[in-house]
């Protein structure tokens, strides 16, 4: 079990390396509203993790894998969202006041938003839950029980997965003191929003 374990937490790992559209979305609030709102993005995310985990665990996300429209119908659903966050974030950076170059008040912050953005963005990419339902169960343990290997393996995959992100998070909010003026972060905001418009467009058109 221990090794099965070792080799499970080492694979997490390297799949959490590999940028998506949740690494662009954590990025983005977290470089435009700071640290603490880029860590509500990455418990979104985590619970978008936990929930594909479980989802497999009890054999949900194979749905996916049998019925092509349910796998359609999740894939373009993620796409419209990040196409939506694409273009929300494009046309913020159109209508800021160039002449303003304060800060946006703390108080205009919602973490709520931000935690729901992180979980739509994860929980609406179908590819998570097909390499939930592949990758969770290569690693458990002959004899061992199958459920609640899953479900344990669930878990510290959102841990890890969250471990990978919390530096990013706090380099991103390191960089948000150099980036307040307007010009630079409308800038971001438009870089942004291409990036998140580009994986929206390659996930829907991905077959």
């Amino acid at each position: 079990m221990m090794s099965s374990l070792v080799a499970f937490v080492g694979a997490a790992f390297l799949i959490a390396m590999v940028p998506g559209p949740s690494t662009a979305v954590i990025l983005r609030r977290s470089v435009m509203h700071g640290r603490v709102n880029g860590m509500a993005t990455v418990l979104g995310n985590e619970c978008g993790v936990l929930l594909w985990g479980l989802a497999a665990a009890f054999g949900l996300s194979a749905l996916l894998l049998a019925s092509r429209l349910a796998y359609d119908a999740m894939r373009i659903t993620g796409a419209v969202v990040l196409v939506y966050m694409g273009a929300r974030a494009l046309w913020k950076a159109r209508h800021k006041d160039e002449a303003d170059d304060e800060p946006a008040p703390a108080a205009a912050v919602s973490h709520g938003r931000a935690f729901r953005q992180g979980l739509i963005t994860n929980f609406a990419n179908p590819k998570a839950g097909v390499f939930a339902v592949s990758f969770l169960p290569q690693f458990v343990p002959h004899g061992a029980p199958v459920l609640a290997t899953l479900v344990l393996f669930s878990v510290i995959w959102a841990v890890v997965d969250m471990i990978w992100y919390l530096p990013m998070v706090w380099l991103a909010g390191r960089a948000r003191a150099l980036l307040q003026r307007a010009s630079i972060r409308r800038r971001m905001e438009q870089v942004s929003g291409l990036v998140l418009l580009g994986l929206g467009i390659r996930l829907a058109a991905e077959s």
